[in-house]
């Protein structure tokens, strides 16, 4: 009796470290990783990027609200992923939210890709490049119109381009 309890126990155990860590957000990364065009080694990025931008993009981080230079970019252009350079967002999008990062209510078409991100104890919609994966920020529901949605940035994972004169 006191076999098969333990052997329940041990299992009960094992599913709930499973679920645990599903929820937490554990290895949805590496999940993801192999279905994107760009696909480099974490050696190879550390080359390419700021470690700024590494560890946003690479390391699903976040920059302090308030400090990124995009947040004051009023140009018309282009915003491109750090890592890649897919267009992301047009200029046209942006608007201030007051959050202290860079915001937009749309992003540009097959740009992004999106995942459930589990970690802090709460359900959020991740924002990542389509092409590379790079961790770019969460998207809301409590934007403006015409979608309602607010796709919060982080500004290091992205590069400002501006418009060319025609």
């Amino acid at each position: 009796m006191s076999t098969r309890r333990t052997v329940l126990t041990l299992l009960a155990g094992a599913a709930t470290a499973v679920v645990g860590a599903r929820w937490l957000g554990v290895g949805a990364q590496a999940e993801t990783a192999k279905s994107f065009e760009i696909a480099k080694s974490a050696e190879e990025w550390k080359r390419l990027l700021t470690p700024a931008q590494y560890y946003v993009l690479r390391e699903h981080g976040t920059e302090r609200p308030g400090t990124s230079a995009l947040n004051q970019e009023k140009r018309k252009g282009v915003y491109v992923c750090a890592g890649c350079d897919l267009p992301l967002f047009a200029s046209e999008t942006k608007y201030e939210s007051g959050t202290g990062w860079p915001s937009f209510y749309a992003p540009l078409p097959k740009a992004i890709g999106t995942q459930t991100d589990r970690s802090l104890l709460m359900t959020r919609t991740e924002v990542h490049c389509r092409r590379c994966g790079g961790h770019l920020g969460h998207v809301f529901n409590d934007g403006p119109r015409p979608t309602g949605l607010r796709y919060c940035m982080n500004g290091v994972a992205m590069k400002f381009f501006l418009e060319k004169a025609a």
